[in-house]
């Protein structure tokens, strides 16, 4: 049955000093287990090296945008991942300062104890902006002293290291490409140059000019060609209504034939303006006729019956028939003017067909080079600047860390102490009882008093009869309280005397 609450510490109390014999060992028991945990508690020591990350140099704001100083975004996270590699833990766990001389012939099984143990004790802690611990816990503190001293010295090491060869294998990348993409102009320049010597028909630009000139000396001379032709044919018509004779005076068949040409130029004026080739042709005709005429007039004359009815050469059909020839063999030499100028023309026509058929290859190659060209210079660039890069990592001047803080001796473990063992264990020995008695006081299926019978039983209890002890019971239970008492005063005693000497170092 329950019991209630109202009256468990008095049955509590009760039971102890029915027990009191039981209740000093628990004391005794739960004290001294406690002692020996507090003894053999593995106590945790634990150092710590600060470490400073500068990024704010005064080369940084000098050499912006000239190069690339290392970064790292977490660098607590950063410098755990570091620690944590096996090379730099190896490092750690054979150096011979730390763990003695023979830390250089460990067996492999040993070597990975040592290993997990300096990875499982390791721990980077992030402080504030630019800051970061780097600690280690151990069970000796000169030995935690030592390994967080070597592990920050460890670090700075590795990152130093690690940002040399980083900057150096980028420059030696961006060199690389650099000669390849040399290479690859250098082949595609003789390519182009081998295509240009190939292919001597020259741009499409000039091939559009040379063919743009050809037609316009082809319509010239065609254009002069139907002049001749108009020409001929006007000579023809002409020459066909003259006579090769005359009869009479040479006078008289100028001045005739000069009427007619004149008669002749009054009709073609009426149609035509005086450029007209007909109209131009009778002018130099008609100069021509009065020329002669006025030769015929100097000469003396020689009249005689018998000369007025003579037959003579006609001038001007000679004169026409000079002039037709001379039409003529323009004529045939415009023609193959234009003849030529056909070929010419169709020469470059099958030219451009050519320049059509290697502009492709020859867009190709000068984009090659452009393209090319291009990434060159911007690789040229960056190998100056991982040059640089280079040059500020290996001084350190980029992305630097620096110990704030060396690591301190520890003079006392970390988590619980033995002090606190050592009261916890008095205390907890002085309630183990009680609370031995207060479990046994809910669990005892006995009624203890008269509450439970009347909860449990709905009944009323009228009277409850007290224990009655003897005088001899009374001296016994005084006796063996008083030699109880003794006893835990003097194991208290015992305890605090123990618990003294271990926290002066005597034991």
């Amino acid at each position: 049955m329950a019991l209630p609450l109202s009256q468990l510490p008095k049955e509590a109390l009760r039971e102890v000093r029915s027990r009191k014999g039981l209740a000093f060992l628990m004391f005794l028991g739960v004290s001294a287990l406690v002692l020996a945990a507090g003894f053999l508690w593995p106590y945790k020591y634990y150092s710590e090296v600060v470490i400073f990350v500068d990024d704010s140099n005064i080369i940084r704001p000098l050499m912006e945008g000239s190069a690339v100083a290392t970064r790292i975004s977490d660098r607590a996270s950063a410098a755990n991942e570091l620690l944590s590699t096996r090379r730099v833990l190896t490092r750690v766990a054979e150096d011979t300062s730390i763990f003695g001389s023979d830390a250089t012939n460990l067996s492999e099984e040993r070597l990975e104890a040592r290993i997990a143990m300096l990875r499982s004790s390791l721990e980077v802690r992030p402080r504030r902006d630019n800051f970061f611990s780097i600690g280690f816990a151990s069970q000796s503190p000169l030995m935690a002293f030592k390994l967080a001293q070597r592990l920050g010295q460890a670090f700075i090491e590795e990152n130093n290291q690690r940002r040399r060869s980083e900057s150096r294998s980028a420059y030696d990348f961006i060199d690389k490409q650099v000669k390849s993409y040399e290479q690859q102009i250098a082949q595609v320049e003789q390519r182009l140059q081998d295509f240009l010597s190939q292919n001597v028909d020259g741009t499409e630009e000039e091939a559009n000019s040379r063919m743009a000139r050809l037609r316009s000396e082809i319509e010239l001379a065609e254009l002069e060609l139907e002049e001749l032709e108009s020409r001929k044919m006007s000579l023809e018509e002409q020459l066909a209504n003259l006579s090769p004779t005359l009869q009479g005076r040479g006078e008289d068949v100028y001045q005739q034939r000069i009427l007619a040409l004149e008669e002749r130029l009054d009709s073609l004026r009426l149609q035509y303006h005086d450029s007209y080739p007909d109209i131009v042709i009778l002018k130099e005709q008609l100069a021509e006729l009065r020329k002669q005429r006025e030769r015929a007039q100097g000469q003396e004359p020689q009249v005689s019956e018998s000369s007025s009815g003579e037959t003579i050469s006609n001038p001007v059909y000679q004169e026409v028939r000079s002039q037709l020839v001379e039409t003529r063999t323009d004529i045939q030499s415009i023609e193959t003017r234009v003849r030529s100028l056909n070929r010419l023309m169709a020469e470059q026509e099958k030219r451009m067909e050519r320049i059509q058929a290697n502009k492709a290859e020859y867009s190709e190659l000068t984009r090659d080079m452009t393209v090319n060209k291009e990434i060159y210079d911007d690789l040229l660039k960056r190998r100056e600047k991982a040059r640089v890069s280079m040059h500020l990592d290996i001084e350190g001047q980029g992305l630097n860390y620096q110990i704030n803080e060396m690591a301190q001796f520890p003079r006392a473990p970390t988590g619980p102490k033995f002090e606190m063992f050592a009261v916890a264990g008095l205390l907890l020995g002085i309630v183990a009882p009680f609370g031995a008695a207060v479990g046994w006081a809910q669990v005892d299926p006995r009624i203890r008093c008269r509450e439970q019978l009347e909860d449990e039983l709905d009944m009323l209890v009228l009277e409850q009869i007290p224990q009655v002890r003897t005088p001899y019971e009374k001296r016994r239970d005084r006796r063996s309280t008083i030699t109880l008492v003794i006893l835990a005063v003097v194991v208290a005693g015992g305890y605090a005397a123990v618990a003294v000497a271990r926290y002066l170092g005597v034991i």
